[in-house]
């Protein structure tokens, strides 16, 4: 069953897959994020299909924001891939949406939420994130470059 809310603006969030307009969080991610530049549609579709999704939808229905977790809803999260499309940007939706997000029921009870932000620290600090307790213990394999894109982080 979708999880749904309303914001007081008229705003939506909405966990139903048939609701994505996945062209438009492909668009947002190849050509505007600084982490997913060159992305193809089909590596979206593919991460959308194995991830706890959330759509922003305006009140005339159009997307104006996304949110993805990656999840086993039980111990850990990943939240991944968040943005407010810029004409929907100052209405204070990103805490509202984090808000919802968070209070999602598949994510609560978690031993380890986390994230990676370039420039986003003052939003997700006052959701709780904070830099690694222990970053010694973490290690990675990275790709920085996987799509071939100029800009890609």
């Amino acid at each position: 069953m979708a999880y749904t809310s309303q914001h007081p603006q008229g705003f939506t969030l909405s966990t139903d897959p048939a609701r994505l307009d996945v062209a438009a969080i492909h668009a947002y991610l190849a050509q505007e994020s600084y982490w997913a530049k060159g992305i193809p549609r089909e590596t979206v579709e593919r991460a959308i299909a194995h991830s706890l999704n959330f759509g922003l939808y305006a009140p005339d229905g159009r997307l104006a924001g996304f949110a993805r977790v990656v999840t086993d809803t039980a111990t850990f999260a990943w939240l991944c891939d968040v943005f407010v499309l810029p004409e929907f940007r100052g209405r204070s939706l990103s805490k509202w949406l984090m808000a919802q997000v968070w209070a999602h029921p598949e994510l609560q009870g978690l031993r380890r939420r986390l994230l990676a932000t370039l420039d986003a620290h003052g939003l997700y600090t006052q959701f709780g994130f904070a830099p690694l307790a222990a970053p010694d213990r973490f290690l990675e394999i990275r790709q920085p470059n996987p799509y071939g894109a100029e800009t890609a982080n």
